[in-house]
């Protein structure tokens, strides 16, 4: 077992991430070296993922695995955000033939799920997996499912807003972080962080978004992030009735306050399929 870095945090109904860091793929981290940065956007090509009101969805737990009760929600938000970050990486075609139907809700949900119980067990540092514990994952345990199904080429880290920002030019990028009780209630336009007294606001558990964009950048007479005035949205799995249509947004200068509790790592395909 190499020397992890592990952050456990409650999980509850909506939230499971633990922070996991492996100090063999961190050296893998690219280096911020000035690169172009520019607003971008990915859309998810699967419809707003729900990891509560299972039931309410037709999603039946008991018969995706044995042994399994029905249960009406889980902490898979990592299984969630890899499904909608694998979603813009596949092609449609590609996506229905590693077994996601990007045109179902109720498909892509049960996907996410099965993706969920593969990254618990890729977690090796932890002692219980799904099914049937509902124990959490972590962006790193998601991110070796991926790979482990060959649905990516590789992964790569990013530890600072600017390696946040340039890795945002070519794909989207999976985001565990703590979350806070005053991000539940975001404001109309999905700003999670509309509260200026959100730090404040007690520890809910850990959290795993995928974040499709970068939505406004700005940058002072020297090229420099200006982290207050630059915006990221993502996707979160909460249905579309949270947020703004699902999505939620939040200013750097909210991950450059919880950083130290944040991962963010970046799936990635570099070879041709054919």
């Amino acid at each position: 077992m190499p020397d992890l870095h592990v952050r456990e945090y409650e999980v509850r109904p909506g939230l499971g991430r633990h922070q996991v860091l492996d100090p063999r793929s961190l050296t893998y981290r690219r280096p911020y070296a000035g690169e172009p940065i520019r607003t971008t956007a990915w859309e998810p090509r699967t419809p707003v993922l729900d990891q509560q009101r299972l039931l309410e969805q037709g999603i039946r737990t008991s018969t995706l695995f044995e042994s399994v009760e029905d249960v009406d929600a889980l902490g898979s938000c990592t299984g969630n955000a890899g499904t909608a970050l694998l979603s813009i990486l596949l092609t449609k075609a590609e996506a229905e033939q590693a077994g996601l139907d990007t045109s179902s809700a109720k498909a892509a949900e049960e996907f996410a799920i099965r993706l969920y119980a593969e990254a618990t067990t890729a977690d090796e540092w932890m002692d219980y997996t799904w099914p049937t514990q509902d124990c959490g994952s972590s962006g790193l345990g998601v991110a070796k499912a991926l790979h482990r199904r060959r649905l990516i080429d590789q992964y790569g880290h990013a530890t600072t807003a600017e390696e946040l920002c340039r890795d945002l030019q070519t794909g989207p990028v999976l985001m565990g972080m703590p979350w806070k009780d005053a991000f539940f209630s975001p404001d109309r336009n999905g700003f999670i962080d509309h509260d200026p007294n959100w730090a404040s606001s007690s520890d809910a558990g850990g959290h795993e978004v995928c974040i499709v964009a970068l939505e406004d950048v700005a940058l002072n007479e020297t090229g420099a992030l200006i982290p207050e005035h630059t915006v990221l949205r993502f996707a979160n799995s909460w249905s579309s009735s949270w947020g703004d249509g699902g999505h939620g947004r939040l200013y750097l200068t909210t991950y450059l306050a919880l950083r130290h509790e944040i991962d963010l790592i970046q799936p990635r395909r570099d070879r041709t399929r054919t």
